[in-house]
Formats: structure tokens, C-alpha cells, sequence
């Protein structure tokens, strides 16, 4: 029984399954953050595109 406790606590598998998943989850915060600043300046330049062409007629 107390080999059984003993590998247990030794198994460290699941934890590296666990910071696998916390690494791709950060990964995942970081591109939605820079996707959506991207996506503001990009509506900001295709508005003042479309003012500049309003303007020009």
C-alpha cells in the first residue's frame, strides 16, 4: 500500500498535461488581445477611408 501512495505521489504526468493546457490557454489570451487591437485600428483606418471618400465626392 505504501509503494501504491508512493507512485502516486512520484507520478507527475498529469501535471504536465495541466501546464501544457495553462501554456495554450495564455497563448490563446494573448492572440484574442492582440486580434482585437488589430481589428480596432483596422476599423479606424477603413473609417477614415470611407470618410475620405464620402468627403471627395
Amino acid at each position: 500500500m505504501l509503494a501504491l501512495v508512493s507512485k502516486f505521489i512520484r507520478d507527475e504526468s498529469g501535471a504536465t498535461a495541466i501546464e501544457y493546457g495553462l501554456i495554450a490557454a495564455l497563448i490563446s489570451v494573448v492572440i484574442i488581445a492582440a486580434l482585437t487591437t488589430v481589428g480596432k485600428n483596422l476599423t479606424t483606418v477603413f473609417d477614415n477611408v470611407a470618410n475620405a471618400l464620402t468627403n471627395a465626392n
